[in-house]
């Protein structure tokens, strides 16, 4: 047995490797983004913490049609071929400047339909730049490093910058000013030091090649990715503005630190994520088979479960262990236990349609999940918006949400895969 297991890591040894280095960056970052999540979750009123989550969940959708998704072209060369690297950063970094005037008009029009009742037009575009320029920059340095198998490096940027904003928190709770306002400024300061960072600390000397007779050979692809990632973000984040809007800021607050929670299950996951992407990428052929197929599946969701189940625990035994906010969702976190298992496998779902070139088939299933949870989420929260009652029956909504992606994906999964790059 001994021999068998000494034999399968060593074939694997590489793998095994670059794994430990991402989720150890990954452990790193759930401790520093726990403290992060108690300074502001506390340090902010319910109804403030509701909105900003929200307003940061409209940017993270946002934020995935900078440069018309042409981050998904300078991650697959960086995997394949990363000679590339110079040349397709200097396709990104055009690409930004001409998708900004789009971004302004989408933030202006988000902020007009949801949030001008509720925060300053100044405090929501320090969030949005926060978050669509700044992070979604940084995010972009970390997916280049991935690329280029660099995944140590990956791992600390990300924990370096989770450092960041949560020492960023930390001032926060400590100062007098605790309103949104003074916290978005809190927040662009902390997100702008860390592109900084990733600039001129990580990201690969490359020299800037321009180049675009490259650039258009991969601009349905990019497009295609960028609309994919905007309709995955929509699916998993929009659910915090129907809250918001159907049941008002202080329900949005409950919702959102839910979700929090829920979220962070999901870093250990997204680091196998990024491994089986590039294999995949590599070797199609490596999720052929059902059994290979249904392990993982099954792998996926009871990691995801032994943590949300972990902590119901915790805050079953400390209810203000987390915060005298947090205290307040503290007994309905067991009631959804299901939600991270099923959210996570939707995910997973994603990059593996990324992972084989079928973008175009991602953008649809992620469309039609994305209008499914909505319409379930309306309905749910017309009904009701007692937490007692709303937050069981979200189980019932992932678990739909997961069996309508199973479907669409292994159904897409049957064709042949497409090449990437």
């Amino acid at each position: 047995m001994l021999h068998r297991i000494k034999a399968l890591y060593l074939r694997h040894q590489a793998l095994i490797h670059a794994y430990l280095s991402m989720t150890g960056g990954s452990a790193g970052r759930l401790i520093l983004s726990l403290a992060y999540f108690i300074a502001i979750a506390n340090t902010l009123a319910i109804s403030d913490f509701g909105l900003f989550a929200t307003a940061s969940a409209a940017g993270i959708m946002i934020s995935r049609a900078l440069a018309f998704g042409f981050m998904s072209p300078l991650y697959r060369v960086a995997t394949v071929k990363p000679l590339l690297v110079g040349t397709y950063s200097a396709g990104f970094l055009v690409g930004a400047l001409l998708s900004l005037p789009v971004i302004a008009l989408i933030c202006t029009g988000t902020y007009l339909a949801l949030f001008a009742r509720d925060m300053s037009a100044g405090t929501f575009a320090a969030l949005m730049v926060a978050e669509i320029i700044c992070w979604r920059g940084l995010e972009t340095a970390v997916i280049v490093l991935n690329g280029l198998g660099r995944f140590g490096r990956g791992a600390l940027l990300v924990v370096i910058a989770t450092a960041i904003r949560t020492v960023a928190a930390l001032l926060f709770a400590l100062s007098e000013a605790t309103t949104l306002a003074a916290w978005s400024q809190f927040y662009l300061a902390a997100n702008a030091i860390s592109l900084l960072v990733a600039l001129a600390l990580f990201y690969p000397r490359v020299r800037l090649r321009w180049q675009p007779r490259l650039y258009v050979r991969r601009w349905a692809d990019s497009v295609s990715v960028a609309g994919a990632e905007i309709l995955f973000y929509v699916q998993s984040e929009f659910d915090k503005i129907v809250v918001l809007a159907i049941g008002g800021p202080a329900v949005s607050g409950i919702y959102a630190i839910l979700m929090r929670l829920a979220d962070l299950t999901a870093l250990p996951v997204r680091s196998f994520n990024t491994l089986l992407v590039q294999r995949i990428m590599r070797t199609p052929d490596a999720i052929a088979r059902w059994p290979v197929r249904l392990s993982i599946e099954f792998a996926v969701a009871a990691a995801s479960f032994a943590a949300i189940a972990a902590m119901a625990i915790y805050l079953t035994i400390f209810p203000n262990g987390l915060g005298h906010n947090v205290s307040a969702a503290a007994p309905i976190v067991a009631t959804i236990l299901l939600v991270p298992s099923f959210r996570n496998l939707v995910e997973y779902h994603s990059e593996l349609l990324y992972a084989t070139g079928r973008t175009v088939r991602r953008m649809a299933n992620l469309l039609v999940a994305g209008v499914v949870k909505a319409g379930l989420l309306s309905l749910l929260l017309t009904q009701t918006t007692d937490v007692a009652a709303w937050a069981p029956a979200l189980n019932l909504i992932f678990l739909a949400l997961y069996l309508l992606s199973f479907g669409l994906t292994y159904t897409a999964l049957a064709k042949p895969a497409n090449r990437v790059i």
